[in-house]
């Protein structure tokens, strides 16, 4: 362990994941550990929220059904296709918490185990286990649960299309959320036109469950702090059990040299983030692999501490502009939660 005058770095892990690790860790993040349809509080001036409870806890019933399959001779059962379950709303309405409900409560019915991942740790499951593989790891699943449904690229767009096709057709049912209509996914992001059978078929495996209420994408993005100074980022790290402390454009070059998948056990066990020289970012490429790790900073709520420019200015105009601009201004916000907790550790 570093003593107090030496403090780790992020740079200086190279964190391995076995495949035991990948699918142990699909489920929900710590944040939604403890929810339940119960749990959940829907506005009462927005009824289609407490209709989404009455959705999801119907899909779970439908979902348990279609797992257990069709009575055949000598007592064997037939597979019958899985259902599916899309809840689309802006930000800040509940989505995630009815998911994260839908799969504790599938995965306690004795139905088969039930799997919870973001749509970007579904592509890197697949990327890491191949497509046949994938499949074959998922089939005996009663639901595979997918927030942040969306679609990045082709290649994206053709692999979960396929993916999710044959994983219905073997009984496990889907959900997912999202703040884009199916038959509206990878619009402005590349030439959705030319893929519209598998958008189409994503659509026909869904039934739309809309989850309205205040749409943050429309609010202004909190305002952001000034940040500290280098000197006291640095001297802050020093008195934290647990931290990390890395220079920005080494960070950015770090996470270039793993997959995403391996974010999670790169910040396994840190306590508090400190950054410095946080400046715009412009290529592409940077800003979505540390998009990946704001979310898992922001899954394991962990506090970050940045010197340089302001949180709310690492994505360029241009970016925000472009097809992930949903992508990036949730990152941003949750930069801005993530670093608004660390400021105030210190302060």
């Amino acid at each position: 362990m570093p003593g107090a005058s030496e403090v780790a770095h992020l740079t200086d892990r190279h964190p391995t994941v076995t495949p035991e690790r990948l699918i142990a860790e699909l489920v929900p993040p710590p944040t939604f550990a403890d929810v339940s349809f119960d749990s959940y509080r829907p506005d009462p001036n927005e009824p289609s929220q407490a209709a989404a409870v009455v959705s999801a806890r119907k899909f779970c019933e439908d979902a348990v059904r279609q797992r257990a399959g069709k009575k055949k001779l000598f007592g064997k059962r037939e597979a019958l296709p899985g259902v599916g379950m899309y809840l689309d709303g802006g930000f800040g309405v509940g989505k995630t918490h009815l998911l994260a409900s839908t799969y504790y409560t599938l995965a306690g019915a004795n139905a088969g185990p039930a799997a919870f991942a973001t749509f970007g740790e579904l592509t890197q499951l697949a990327g890491v286990f191949g497509f046949t593989e994938c499949i074959d790891l998922l089939s005996d699943y009663v639901v595979v649960c997918i927030d942040e449904f969306e679609l990045d690229d082709p290649g994206n767009t053709t692999l979960i299309s396929r993916l999710l096709s044959a994983l219905v057709e073997r009984g496990v049912s889907i959900a997912a959320t999202s703040n884009t209509l199916p038959e509206q996914l990878g619009e402005g992001r590349f030439a959705a036109q030319d893929f519209l059978r598998e958008i189409n078929t994503l659509s026909s495996i869904f039934t739309t469950v809309r989850v309205e209420g205040p749409d943050y994408r429309q609010r202004a993005l909190p305002s952001a702090p000034v940040p500290p100074s280098e000197e006291d980022v640095r001297t802050w790290a020093v008195g934290v059990d647990g931290a990390t402390l890395d220079e920005f454009d080494a960070l950015c070059a770090h996470l270039a040299t793993m997959h995403p998948s391996r974010y999670h056990a790169l910040i396994e066990d840190v306590q508090q983030v400190f950054i410095t020289g946080v400046h715009m970012v412009y290529d592409q490429s940077v800003a979505l692999r540390l998009v990946s790790l704001i979310d898992r900073l922001y899954d394991a709520g962990i506090p970050v501490v940045a010197s340089g420019e302001k949180m709310n200015t690492v994505f360029s105009e241009e970016m925000l502009a472009g097809g992930f601009r949903k992508k990036y201004l949730r990152a941003t916000s949750r930069l801005l939660a993530l670093t608004h907790e660390g400021t105030q550790l210190h302060a």
